[in-house]
């Protein structure tokens, strides 16, 4: 015993252990366990591990061979409940890939979370309702959480569930939507709680570590969790047994417990700001003065310097006023509406109380100033400088650290305008249209694509937010069909837009509502043009006449980028197709991104035999029945 707290005294044990661990898990991660499914299987039999309401189904998912995540389209859910054992009936499918670059990675988020396949749910039947004490606690927390008002909140805080909260996003642009995940914060005051009540028991921190264990239970043990956890029960060790380990190293003891247990942790990101953050506080810790707002706003300021790599690499931006932000919503949220919504749970006349409170919260979330910066994609050599940099922090000049990081970020910055080059992207919006035109002074965007319940847009605005991209100059709109148009509202609620460019023709009820936001928002919007500069290049927009319908109507784009010819059809039809070719002398085009998703209707014979098209670019729906030609 002497010697392992001898050998527990010296820093280099855990450099070399978190070496070795790190080599462990990658040898793991190289040679991870494939799915226990073929692909083949039709019948299935599992615990129902989660329900979760979309718009028009029901995301479940269940435990079986191993976990799978299924889809239930239907109105009302049948009478299950969780841990309920059931059998079901469905088709599988793997999980997609991104498509488009720099976005979310669907298919490995799951694949790291040990999840293969995707199952659609035909039918399901109960075999037997559930025993387990967890799952019975969870679904009476849920159907009790139902009778309020705010319920997401409660299945938020309670049970770690935030696909219900409705204000979720807004927390997200204001740099706060960590208060509403189940954290260390949550879990430091859950202790600090059954620590008072347990003052003067000898036992206190074992009850804390029992209470904290059965509580992380019920919220299915996210990374974050794992790592509060862990963290409170070893440093409960070291204290108790008196091992004398410095904090830093604690944690590191805690990091390298997870990497055994689970390698593809590493690529959680609430885990690995989890860390960051943690790793900030406790090296900073000496710092930290008596005044509450003080240690508030350095708090913030510590977490915002360790986690903006993080931020920066799965998000492209960050809210330079997240750190003020937080220091005037955190003690809101963690003082009076998390203490209130458990004490409301049980004391349920305690309502009112809360709803005032969650009312203040959401005006004040609705005021807050936001502050983006955009930073484009970067690679470990950024992580690295950074590194440095903050080590400057730490132990010399702290103005010099701050300089740096401003001269540093402006260098990135700086970076895509040394670019050049014209890029043009087709981008994958499912059944829909969506093409992207940049180089490093102008971004023309044509059609948003749409998509009933999906945002399908989003990807886009990350894409560009990844190239460094912090406006779209010209949104282009062929026409107003839904998988054209449907969501360029989207786009210009989330994403900086100067002007619209609209088709010839009456506005339809979709370009309408458009409009409204377009005024609202004091954007220009312009309809049935010719022409439009870009630089040294021009969008020739090719009019023949107005339409009595919508796709012909369309507007029909042709420019000369770099020396190579594009043309983009919209939904233009035949009949449109020999008018333009008897308008306009038009031959050898490089790229045509072809009319009406590829559709018998468009891309006649001698309208392809004339332009001859080096490359045909098509964009319609996987496995789509649509797709005719």
């Amino acid at each position: 015993m002497i010697r392992l707290k001898t050998l527990l005294q010296y820093n280099y044990f855990y450099i070399i252990l978190v070496i070795l661990v790190l080599c462990l898990a990658f040898i793991r991660n190289s040679f991870h366990n494939e799915s226990k499914f073929n692909g083949s299987e039709t019948f299935f039999i599992g615990i129902i591990d989660e329900i979760k309401k979309s718009d028009d189904y029901y995301k479940i998912t269940i435990k079986s061979k191993e976990k799978i995540i299924g889809s239930y389209y239907s109105k009302e859910l049948l009478n299950i409940s969780l841990g309920d054992k059931i059998t079901f009936k469905g088709t599988l499918s793997k999980p997609k890939n991104n498509t488009i670059p720099n976005t979310f990675n669907y298919r490995k988020y799951l694949y790291n979370h040990h999840v293969y396949y995707l199952v659609k749910i035909d039918n399901i039947k109960v075999v037997s309702k559930t025993r387990s004490v967890k799952y019975k606690v969870k679904n009476y927390i849920i159907k009790r959480s139902e009778k309020f008002k705010h319920s997401d909140y409660f299945k938020a805080f309670l049970i770690g569930d935030k696909s219900e909260m409705d204000d979720y996003s807004l927390f997200q642009k204001n740099g706060v939507s960590h208060l509403f995940a189940i954290s260390g914060m949550h879990l430091s005051l859950l202790s600090g709680i059954i620590l008072f009540l347990f003052k003067k028991s000898r036992f206190k921190e074992i009850l804390a570590c029992i209470f904290l264990i059965l509580f992380s239970m019920i919220t299915n043990y996210s990374a974050s969790i794992y790592r509060s956890l862990l963290l409170f029960i070893f440093i409960m060790l070291n204290k108790k047994l008196d091992l004398r380990i410095s904090t830093v190293n604690v944690l590191l003891l805690v990091v390298c417990t997870l990497l055994i247990y689970n390698p593809l942790i590493i690529y959680d990101m609430g885990f690995l700001y989890s860390v960051s953050v943690s790793l900030g506080l406790i090296l900073f810790n000496k710092y930290m003065k008596k005044n509450y707002f003080v240690n508030m706003f350095l708090t913030s300021f510590i977490a915002f310097l360790f986690s903006l790599p993080i931020t920066l690499y799965y998000n492209y931006e960050v809210n330079l006023m997240q750190i003020i932000n937080n220091v005037i919503i955190v003690p809101l949220v963690s003082v009076i509406i998390y203490p209130l919504t458990i004490l409301t749970f049980v004391f349920r006349f305690l309502e009112p109380v809360l709803n005032m409170f969650i009312g203040i919260l959401k005006f004040i979330s609705n005021h807050l100033i936001v502050v983006n910066i955009i930073v484009p994609k970067v690679n470990l050599i950024f992580y690295f400088i950074y590194s440095v940099f903050l080590f400057m922090f730490l132990k010399t000049n702290r103005k010099m650290f701050i300089l740096l990081i401003f001269i540093y970020t402006m260098c990135l910055k700086v970076k895509p305008l040394l670019d050049f080059n014209t890029y043009v992207y087709f981008l994958d919006v499912g059944q829909g249209d969506s093409s992207l035109i940049y180089n490093n002074r102008e971004v023309i965007l044509i059609d948003t694509g749409g998509k009933d319940n999906i945002k399908v847009s989003d990807n886009t605005i990350k894409f560009l937010k990844s190239t460094g991209k912090s406006k779209i100059n010209y949104l282009v709109l062929t026409h107003g069909d839904y998988d054209h148009m449907g969501d360029a509202i989207n786009v210009i609620e989330n994403f900086k837009v100067d002007k619209v460019i609209f088709n010839c023709g009456k506005f339809n009820d979709l370009e309408k509502e458009l409009i409204k936001v377009l005024d609202k928002k004091n954007i220009k919007y312009y309809s049935c043009i010719k022409k439009l500069n870009i630089d040294n290049s021009k969008l020739h927009f090719l009019q023949t006449k107005e339409y009595d319908n919508e796709n012909d109507n369309s507007n029909v784009i042709y420019t000369k980028l770099d020396g190579y010819k594009f043309m983009f059809m919209g939904d233009a039809g035949i009949g449109k197709e020999k008018e333009i070719l008897e308008k306009y002398n038009l031959s050898n085009i490089d790229v045509l991104k072809v009319g009406h998703h590829g559709n018998k209707t468009s891309s006649g014979s001698t309208f392809i035999n004339k332009i001859n098209p080096k490359y045909s670019i098509i964009s319609v729906g996987m496995n789509n029945r649509l797709w005719t030609s």
